[in-house]
């Protein structure tokens, strides 16, 4: 099975977190997510992420810093999710395909239903806090 290599963004403010809900119609869709996308061939990770937080929330990131990197596997699907955090952007984010996105307090995104590969981001985001 081929692996999805996916840019994800986790931007932050102070201690929120911006994040999206996936559109019902997609993989895992209907849960929380941080905004990122699928890699094409001729992108690095962070020209994807670029590209991918300019088309979904409508921002420029102007420095991003590798957080982590996780491999999951959900039986119909292999992705390779390469993080990075976003503290440093221009412009507001904002949904811009029709997808639900709100800023949310760094304790709380344990009450929002994300996927099961971003829960290690979530566990990672507190450590790093505390």
């Amino acid at each position: 099975m081929k692996i999805v290599d996916v840019a994800v963004g986790v931007i932050k403010r102070h201690d929120m977190i911006y994040i999206s809900k996936r559109a019902d119609t997609l993989h895992q869709g209907g849960l929380w997510e941080f905004p990122g996308g699928k890699k094409e061939a001729d992108e690095t990770i962070a020209q994807t992420l670029s590209r991918e937080l300019l088309e979904e929330v409508n921002i420029q990131v102007l420095k991003q810093t590798p957080l982590m990197v996780i491999e999951h596997d959900y039986g119909d699907k292999k992705v390779r999710l390469d993080v990075r955090l976003v503290e440093q952007f221009s412009g507001e984010p904002s949904p811009q395909e029709n997808q639900l996105g709100r800023w949310v307090k760094l304790e709380e995104l344990s009450q929002y239903d994300f996927p099961q590969a971003n829960i290690a981001i979530i566990d990672k985001l507190l450590q790093i806090r505390a």
